[in-house]
């Protein structure tokens, strides 16, 4: 695992440049084992590795049996054994014993259609002399990061969008429109960033630059395709061995792995179906003055102890989680204002004196059906069915009625479509609030969030209102904020993370898997509960999901009122926030009984981000400060 880097520069001699060392050199925490560097006049490579699979033998870049072309990535290819087996019989030569090496021999061996074959988790990059072309790839689910820009003088991508911009070749300049979707939510959806000019490869996609020339298409997707007549003792069962094959595959390492371990179904599952192959070390975090928090640390301590594993714990204060959050925002790059990102961010700092991969439970939610809200368009149903006259009606009545009064919600909510009313799992901002918050100086108006997920909610208009929610959320939550965040806080203390859920063959089962299956007995991941049955404690398996219960509510109300304030009172971002709207929002939070703590907590991390990735300051000079004191615009 690693970072990669790469520059397609016309009529330049890459390697004259000198920006491969600086690009790797800003990722050194992504491999801080190694690095390494190609250039064939105007196309360079570069990677920085950190030694999982084939730890002396398996350095990068990898060259193909003449030389003509090139491969780095940052990968875990599951089934490359058997594609090992089957190129060598083609008569393919291997140099190493890295699954990355596999990747190199299948493009040789059918091109870009090869890639569909791969099972794992890679971004990859191929200098290909003989086509004349330079491919990027990233897998189905977007588990790795990768971003690219096309600039005046050429193609750059990388791992990681520092090293984007360490090239150089990238003002820092703010995407307005990035901004407009990450005040919806919470994370800019690919391809967008919040650098104006620097994307996302999306999942399931390739990048191909050839003539000056920068081509991004799919070579796959990800969908849904219900099977109403799959029994749940059928589901149960192939559910259960195809997580037991996944788990075991994604053990492939020649060094010491463990596991995330929270109180739920989703890390109880992987842990336990480690234990079966052999000691595992397990790790959990939570956090000061919070009872659920507190609550959860015990009951994953529980399941450690039930599951017989090496359990480890970490309780972080709020001050901790302050001093540390500039440091984890420089980290994260997008931003992601998830609140949960930073309990990755501690817990692998723990890990990685024990270990170098941790198994973690992402994407169960997904796959499953685990999100309490995929239960709403089952209990609006008789509402949602109205005729539209009479849905605006209804909202109109709920509009008159006082804010928490019962009923106010279900005839606001019921009144909508589901298109209008589930924008991903955040819908931070209205796009009304915005307006009031944006000061927008672009020569077009913003694309509202509704119109980015619309295509998504058209293609797949056949599928039930869970599945559908399912579908947006694998076309746009999961890879933009949970993997994203998974991916970034884990590699900022050069941890390998996993996920044995996000498997190709889970998928397959998992997509076709009707909703009754999923949402059943008034819970969620119902199969999922039933397969593990006999495999995880009753407590864990039963839970209903927490999410991630970090106490932000309680800190900004209290210990970290001071600190939080002084960051988002203090600056308007190079004018352009509102200050009157932000300060108005925060007066309102702690005036009355509106609670703000999620839209407060997305604007703390815009300005941290805003002050390091436009600015150019450090982690330390853009710090939540202990005192509340010089003005933050001065200082920068």
């Amino acid at each position: 695992m690693c970072g990669i880097c790469g520059l397609i520069l016309p009529g330049q001699r890459v390697e004259d440049t000198g920006l491969l060392t600086v690009m790797t050199d800003a990722m050194v925490h992504r491999g801080p084992d190694d690095d390494g560097h190609v250039a064939w006049d105007e196309i360079g490579l570069g990677t920085r590795r950190l030694s999982i699979v084939d730890v002396t033998g398996g350095r990068q870049p990898i060259l193909n049996e003449d030389g003509t072309m090139a491969l780095v990535a940052n990968c875990e290819i599951y089934n490359q054994l058997d594609l090992r087996r089957e190129l060598e019989a083609q008569g393919h030569r291997f140099s190493t014993h890295s699954d990355a090496e596999v990747i190199l021999h299948l493009y040789e061996q059918q091109g870009v259609d090869g890639f569909d074959r791969l099972r794992g988790m890679f971004a990859f990059a191929i200098a290909d002399r003989r086509r004349g072309r330079v491919v990027v790839a990233r897998d189905p689910f977007g588990i790795k990061p990768l971003y690219y820009a096309e600039t005046a003088q050429g193609v750059v991508f990388a791992s990681e969008l520092r090293a984007v911009l360490a090239s150089g070749l990238v003002e820092r300049k703010i995407d307005l429109q990035g901004l407009w979707q990450y005040l919806t939510f919470q994370y800019v959806p690919d391809p967008g960033t919040l650098i104006e000019g620097v994307h996302t490869l999306p999942p399931y996609h390739c990048l191909i630059v050839s003539e000056r020339t920068a081509v991004v298409s799919p070579y796959g997707e990800l969908s849904f395709a219900p099977d109403p007549a799959i029994s749940l003792a059928d589901a149960t069962a192939e559910v259960r061995s195809v997580l037991r094959r996944s788990v075991q595959a994604h053990l492939m390492s020649d060094v010491p792995c463990g596991a995330f371990l929270s109180s739920g179904i989703d890390s109880s599952t992987v842990v336990a179906l480690m234990r079966e192959v052999g000691p595992v070390s397990t790790f959990s975090v939570g956090f000061e003055e919070a009872s659920v928090a507190q609550s959860e640390l015990a009951e994953a301590r529980a399941t450690a102890e039930a599951l017989g594993t090496d359990h480890h714990e970490v309780l972080i204060s709020p001050d901790r989680y302050a001093d540390d959050l500039a440091r984890m925002v420089w980290y994260q790059e997008g931003p992601v204002a998830d609140p949960a990102a930073p309990g990755i961010f501690f817990l692998t700092e723990v890990a990685r004196s024990e270990v170098k991969v941790l198994l973690s439970g992402e994407g169960a939610d997904e796959l499953f059906g685990g999100y309490p809200i995929y239960r709403e368009p089952l209990s609006l149903s008789a509402l949602s069915g109205l005729p539209p006259a009479l849905r605006r009606q209804l909202r109109g009545l709920g509009m008159r009625l006082p804010v928490g009064m019962r009923g106010r919600s279900l005839l606001l909510r019921g009144s909508q479509t589901l298109e209008e009313r589930y924008v991903g799992g955040a819908k931070m901002f209205s796009e009304d609030a915005k307006r009031a918050l944006v000061h927008w100086s672009g020569s077009e108006p913003p694309i509202a969030s509704t119109d980015l997920t619309a295509p998504v909610y058209q293609r797949f208009s056949d599928l039930d209102g869970p599945t559908r929610m399912q579908q947006l959320d694998l076309s746009f939550w999961l890879a933009g904020d949970i993997l994203m965040k998974a991916d970034k806080m884990s590699m900022a203390n050069s941890i390998e993370l996993r996920v044995p859920f996000l498997d190709r063959e889970v998928f397959d089962v998992a997509r076709r898997l009707p909703t009754q299956l999923k949402l059943s007995d008034g819970t969620t991941k119902h199969v999922l509960r039933e397969a593990m049955r006999s495999i995880v404690p009753q407590a864990a398996r039963l839970r209903p999901k927490l999410g991630f219960p970090v106490p932000t509510r309680q800190w900004f109300k209290s210990k970290l009122r001071d600190r939080v304030g002084a960051v988002l009172l203090d600056s308007d971002c190079g004018g352009i926030l509102d200050k009157r709207a932000v300060q108005a929002l925060w007066q309102e939070h702690h005036s009355t009984a509106h609670d703000h703590t999620r839209r407060l907590y997305t604007l703390l991390v815009f300005h941290l981000w805003y002050d390091m990735f436009i600015g150019g300051l450090s982690p330390a000079e853009v710090s939540v400060a202990k005192e509340p004191g010089a003005s933050r615009e001065a200082s920068a």
